[in-house]
């Protein structure tokens, strides 16, 4: 969809520079860059997976110091949609086009909207594939508030747009360190962390000497580690789903996500499920906060020897997995 709406673009209204580096802000693992120059391409995205892919692809992922044109592949969430506008417009050399990638699903039509409302110069769009990309110039000022940043909540926590969470913490999380023992094994790992919530709540527990804090989302990992200021505290910038320990935990504390973009994808979270087992010392111990319809039981009895139902909520539910079963 994005490559049908990139080419048609570059034979339209987005017309490159012949020389200078390209900028891409935020494409996803699928997205076809090939209408691109590809040894002038810079992939910008703070998601682990999606820059591990790009840079698999041989794309680069270095920042460079200013651009000549730049693309922003819209995302679903309105405040980074915006703030990704912004870092494009500053950051491309002023009057370098800068194209703006979306589906309908994404809010592409009230970008365009609030654009032309605040008097910023577009181009006519490319309409295809329920989607739509338009070009604008950098240099142009934006309507106030699009420039979006790092936010420290009143409870001292840091959010920033586009994290899971980011008015404060979820009722999930919440009900999750409502259910945590006095005391954990010292060895925690915390997979899928986001801005460090349930760390926070770990490392409360003085019997807990390292915590591995784990989170694909950039932003979310720099806001966690403004907010805890513990040395037991390990920041892993990775994908929970591949990432292995320096030493086995004796237990994991997670909420995992199970969407990708506005579909929900319950494999997901089997993923961290998988990795948490994979993770766990032989007498190590899970607790996972989960929505209540996902049906994750038939992974855990797979995994574990007990699993049991610890609370519920009118959404949520924690289930503890011990008695860790290992294939043969």
């Amino acid at each position: 969809m994005r490559t049908a709406r990139l080419e048609l673009a570059l034979n339209a209204e987005f017309v490159l520079p012949d020389a200078g580096r390209i900028a891409v802000w935020r494409p996803t693992t699928g997205d076809d860059l090939s209408a691109l120059p590809k040894s002038r391409v810079t992939v910008l995205t703070g998601f682990r997976p999606d820059q591990d892919h790009f840079a698999g692809l041989g794309y680069s992922v270095t920042p460079a110091p200013f651009y000549v044109a730049g693309v922003v592949c819209l995302p679903r969430a309105k405040a980074l949609g915006r703030d990704l506008v912004a870092q494009a417009v500053a950051q491309v050399v002023p009057g370098g086009p800068v194209l703006v990638d979306g589906q309908k699903t994404d809010g592409i039509d009230s970008v365009q909207k609030d654009l032309r409302a605040a008097g910023v110069a577009l181009s006519e769009p490319v309409i295809k594939a329920h989607g739509k990309a338009f070009a604008v110039a950098a240099g142009q000022a934006l309507p106030s508030g699009w420039a979006g940043g790092p936010v420290q909540l009143a409870s001292g926590f840091w959010t920033a747009p586009g994290v899971f969470s980011a008015d404060g913490p979820d009722a999930g999380s919440m009900l999750l360190a409502s259910c945590l023992p006095a005391d954990l094994p010292s060895r925690v790992g915390d997979l899928g962390a986001g801005w460090g919530y349930l760390t926070k709540a770990i490392l409360e527990r003085r019997s807990v000497k390292v915590v591995d804090v784990v989170e694909a989302e950039a932003a979310a990992l720099d806001c966690a580690r403004w907010a805890i200021q513990d040395p037991r505290a390990v920041f892993h910038w990775a994908d929970a789903r591949s990432f292995r320990p320096a030493a086995l935990w004796g237990a994991v504390v997670m909420n995992p996500p199970f969407h990708v973009g506005r579909a929900a994808k319950p494999e997901l979270g089997v993923a961290f499920l998988k990795a948490a087992h994979r993770g766990l010392a032989s007498d190590g111990r899970l607790w996972l906060v989960a929505n209540r319809q996902l049906p994750y039981e038939a992974a855990l009895n797979a995994m574990f020897r007990k699993v049991e139902v610890l609370a519920q909520g009118p959404v949520h539910k924690v289930i503890l997995g011990s008695g860790l079963i290992r294939a043969r």
